[in-house]
């Protein structure tokens, strides 16, 4: 079975002020559509895009970035998937493959599950081409509950062992690393101290509850450790 292909996430407010800047009506750009790239698009629909009724489809996007003088990503809401990275960058599934080091074939397929399998160079080399920053990074390759469950057990467990598996996660040097997953680890440990220090049933009870909320949000404070001051 084919893989279902959404529509990217449109701006439409970008679209109807770029479009009015050029001082084109929108029977100007279905024009343009038809005429330079072949596509059967009426003023209506272009009326609808710009009202956010309905999305362009991919090639429908880059089309109309083509007649309104832009870059596609000056079409696209905030970006998400690989797919919608790549079309921010105004890159075609081959170019990038090639730049990072896969076939055309294999990238497509990671693209198209949402689940990516590169090395830890292309997945540096995906990062760099895509100008990606690692909470983009980890969004757009799927890896949010890998990621997860490898930062609680390093809080919980001895970190030093969860090292080298983040580092295989992320494209960062594994030496960039170690000192956030000890800061979480002893963080999380101080904050077990503490809350155990208020003695009887009541201090394991909010131990349970601090251990718990703070596993609950290890993630926005790994983002926060890691790109703060070590």
């Amino acid at each position: 079975m084919c893989p279902v292909q959404s529509s990217p996430p449109f701006n439409a407010p970008a679209a109807r002020r770029l479009r009015a800047a050029l001082g084109m009506a929108p029977g100007h750009v279905a024009y343009g559509l038809r005429a330079q790239y072949g596509l059967a698009v009426d003023p209506e629909t272009v009326m609808a895009w710009e009202r956010g009724e309905v999305s362009p489809s991919s090639a429908e996007l880059t089309a109309l970035a083509g007649v309104l003088w832009c870059a596609p990503g000056e079409l696209l809401a905030e970006p998400v998937t690989l797919r919608e990275h790549r079309m921010a960058r105004g890159l075609a599934p081959d170019e990038l493959a090639r730049r990072i080091g896969l076939d055309t074939g294999s990238y497509q397929k990671m693209e198209d599950s949402g689940r990516w399998k590169g090395n830890e160079r292309q997945s540096v080399a995906l990062a760099q081409v895509l100008g990606l920053t690692l909470a983009q990074f980890v969004a757009a390759t799927g890896k949010q509950e890998e990621l997860a469950e490898i930062l609680r057990s390093a809080a919980t467990t001895r970190w030093q062992a969860y090292a080298k598996p983040l580092a295989k996660l992320l494209p960062v040097p594994r030496q960039h690393l170690e000192p956030v997953l000890e800061r979480l680890h002893a963080e999380y440990q101080s904050t077990m101290v503490a809350t155990l220090s208020w003695g009887g049933a009541a201090g394991e009870a909010a131990t349970g509850d601090a251990g718990r909320e703070f596993l609950a949000d290890i993630v926005n404070r790994f983002w926060s450790f890691a790109s703060g001051p070590q």
